[in-house]
């Protein structure tokens, strides 16, 4: 009598297998790229539908938990942007949907200049992708785990009436 055999192969460990390490983002200690000088700025959208969110937040968290907080603030940075799907694609309408050229600056003065990021400025054109058509709306994004907040007072479509902190 034929009896199926049934395997169980979970995410990670295909992650662990020896032939996937090539493609394995997981790995926790990234000691030898902070060695090495490296700076590192991870973005995803909460709207991303193809790779989910948590999950990179749930990776960002295992480099803090295995290096600590101190070394990761040395050279790793979190953004996690509202309203952005996969790949800077647009989200919900009137969202700004990502740092564009911002983040490589941010990146650029961190390596260069030694100034490590904070709030970073997410702009939403009139229309999409045409700074041309002028500003609808500015939002900062903040280093995880800050939230933007808003202050209260100003325009909601101001990213200088928000404010960076954690909940």
């Amino acid at each position: 009598m034929f009896r199926p055999s049934i395997s169980i192969v979970t995410q990670q460990d295909l992650a662990d297998d020896p032939e996937m390490k090539l493609s394995n983002a997981t790995e926790p200690n990234l000691k030898p790229f902070m060695d090495r000088g490296g700076k590192l700025i991870i973005e995803h959208g909460w709207s991303d539908g193809t790779a989910v969110p948590m999950q990179t937040v749930n990776y960002f968290e295992s480099v803090v938990s295995t290096m600590g907080q101190k070394a990761v603030e040395t050279f790793l940075r979190l953004y996690m942007v509202p309203g952005m799907s996969h790949s800077g694609a647009p989200g919900l309408p009137g969202v700004p949907t990502g740092p564009g050229l911002n983040r490589f600056r941010a990146l650029q003065r961190w390596v260069e200049a030694g100034e490590p990021p904070g709030p970073i400025v997410a702009t939403k054109y009139k229309i999409e992708g045409d700074p041309a058509s002028g500003v609808a709306r500015t939002r900062p994004l903040c280093p995880y785990p800050q939230v933007a907040l808003y202050k209260g007072s100003g325009s909601i479509d101001s990213a200088t009436n928000f404010s960076c902190r954690t909940q």
